[in-house]
This record gives structure tokens, sequence and C-alpha cells, in this order.
């Protein structure tokens, strides 16, 4: 009597300790990030049929396969569920990046900047004064540029870090036109160096063509980027800001390479692309690259308020900045 009872015990310790490890299957299953899990079901599929494959072929009563059977569909159900609640997020959103400059191990700036590709070319594209300023005396040496490196799990992110001098020689690009310099500026990326996993949305040359056609003054523009640093930190995505075009699109405003936007701008932003939403299967137009807030030198700060225009500077600069 007393080795059936002790048997009993046994029996009850191990179902309740399955209970146990089966509650704790589930909620790891839960927590694990949404790449994760995706990964782990194919993984998990091949074991268990190879487990299939050996209670199939072992002396075992038709309970033990039938209850088998039970949990790895309850297992599976719960990986496809969890793998379907993964989040998805606009190409575009990952098209911009957050940009810090530094001098040595000091941070100086934060800015923004976008992707752009021209056949197996890969650029950063920002204003040329978040890279070198000469009236704020500002000098950095390198950057970090924050990557995603999850195309499910997007808190899964990475600094890219990038020196903008070799040799005392600049590793970027800008631009002078006969109305004086361009404020924009295109750092080439190696793709082979960027962090494993990488994700990230380039606009191409597609993007830019043709833009002469079509865009009217007071069209809605919207404007992704990282004002004042503000963005969404669990998921590292920039925000969209609204602006319209203010001055005739086409036309150099006061005789140089920009176009204005009225909409509410902030520091941060320098280097955002401007962007129109367009029918078609690329989804998007870029039209310019947003640059500073502009004013009027006449204003009268305590009694008037700020024009609340921007400088944009047109994006059919990229073509000449990338070109082979």
């Amino acid at each position: 009597m007393k080795n059936l009872q002790e048997a009993t015990e046994r029996i009850c310790e191990l179902k309740g300790g399955l209970v146990a490890v089966d509650a704790l299957t589930a909620a790891l299953l839960r927590t694990l990030p949404p790449a994760q899990r995706a990964a782990l079901k194919p993984v998990f599929e091949r074991h268990a049929e190879v487990a299939r494959s050996v209670l199939l072929n072992a002396p075992i009563s038709e309970l033990t396969i039938a209850a088998f059977e039970l949990d790895i569909a309850r297992t599976t159900a719960l990986l496809r569920d969890t793998a379907a609640a993964a989040p998805t997020v606009e190409p575009v959103m990952l098209s911009t990046a957050r940009i810090t400059t530094f001098d040595g191990p000091r941070v100086l700036t934060g800015a923004s900047g976008f992707f752009f590709e021209r056949d197996e070319r890969l650029f950063l594209v920002t204003s040329r004064h978040v890279l070198i300023d000469e009236p704020s005396k500002h000098h950095p040496d390198r950057i970090e540029i924050g990557l995603h490196t999850d195309a499910v799990d997007l808190t899964q992110t990475a600094g890219f870090s990038v020196l903008l001098y070799r040799k005392g020689v600049a590793d970027w690009h800008q631009a002078k036109d006969s109305g004086g310099e361009i404020d924009v500026a295109v750092l080439e990326l190696d793709r082979s160096a960027l962090p494993e996993g990488t994700v990230l949305h380039a606009f191409n040359p597609d993007h830019v063509q043709g833009l002469s056609t079509g865009i009217q003054v007071g069209q809605a523009v919207s404007i992704i980027g990282y004002p004042m640093g503000f963005h969404d930190t669990l998921h590292h995505l920039p925000v969209v800001r609204q602006a319209a075009i203010a001055s005739s699109y086409g036309l150099r405003f006061e005789g140089h390479g920009f176009f204005l936007t009225d909409g509410r701008m902030h520091r941060g932003s320098s280097g955002a692309p401007v962007l129109i939403r367009t029918p078609d299967a690329s989804g998007w137009m870029l039209l310019g690259v947003h640059s500073s807030r502009f004013d009027v030198d006449s204003r009268e700060k305590d009694e008037d308020e700020s024009l609340g225009l921007n400088c944009a500077w047109y994006a059919d600069v990229l073509l000449a900045l990338t070109k082979p």
C-alpha cells in the first residue's frame, strides 16, 4: 500500500510540474520578441516531427501519443498567434534616421537624415550645416546613425558610427550653384559595414525625376524627422509633420536652389525629407531636403511672430551629388 501511495503522489507531482512547465512555456513565448517567435516556429515544428517519429515507433499507449499531439497543436497555435500579432510599419518610416554629431567623445547636436540609393551605392542625405557650420563653429568629426536591425521587432536598433574625415579630407560631398552653397550633403555608406540585420528604406532617382509637373503652391507635403530629438523611443521611429508649399514650386526662391514650406518645424528636423504622396506603386515623391526656418531680419521679435516658413532645397541636387 505504501508503494502504491508513493507512486500516486509521484504521478501527481509530475502532473503539477508539467502544468507549471506549460504555463512557463506560454509566458516565455508571449514575452519573446516577435522576430524570435517567428524564427522559433519552424524549429519547433522540426523537433516536434522528430519526437513524433520516436513516439510512433515506441511501445507506448495511444493516450500518450494523443496527449503529445494536443500539446504540440496548442504550442503551434500559440506561436502562430503571437507571430501574427507582430506590428507592421510603412516602409517610408524606415527611410529617415536620427543623426547625432560628435566631436571625439563629446555629443554636439541631433538632426535628421534619410537614405538615398543609386545603382548599388547607398547614401545618407542630410543638411550640410549638420556636418559643418562655420558661423556657429560646429565642427563634428563623426556622426552616429540610428538603424533598425529587425524587420519585425522594431525595438531592436543599433548605432552606426561614421567618420566624417579621412586623412583630413571630408568624406562627404556638398554642392554649389550660381546662388551659392547648397545646404545639402551626402555621405556614402558602406553596406557591408552596416550592423547585421539592418532594415531601411531608401529613395532613388525615380522618386526625384519629373518633379516639375503637377506640383502646385499650397499643396500639402509631409516632413519626416526628429524635431528636437522627439520620436517614438520604444520603436525608434520618426514623426511626421504636415506643411504646405509656400512658394512657386520649380522657381528658385530669391535666386537660391530652395523653395519655401509653411509648417511648424523645430531644431533637429534639419536634413529631413520633404515628401508628397503619389498614387503609383512608389507611394511617395521626394520634393526636397528640409534645411531651416526662414525669417526676415526686419522682424521686431518683441512684436512680431516668426513667419513660420522653412527652406527646402530641391531634391534634384541629389542626382548631381550621387552621380558616378
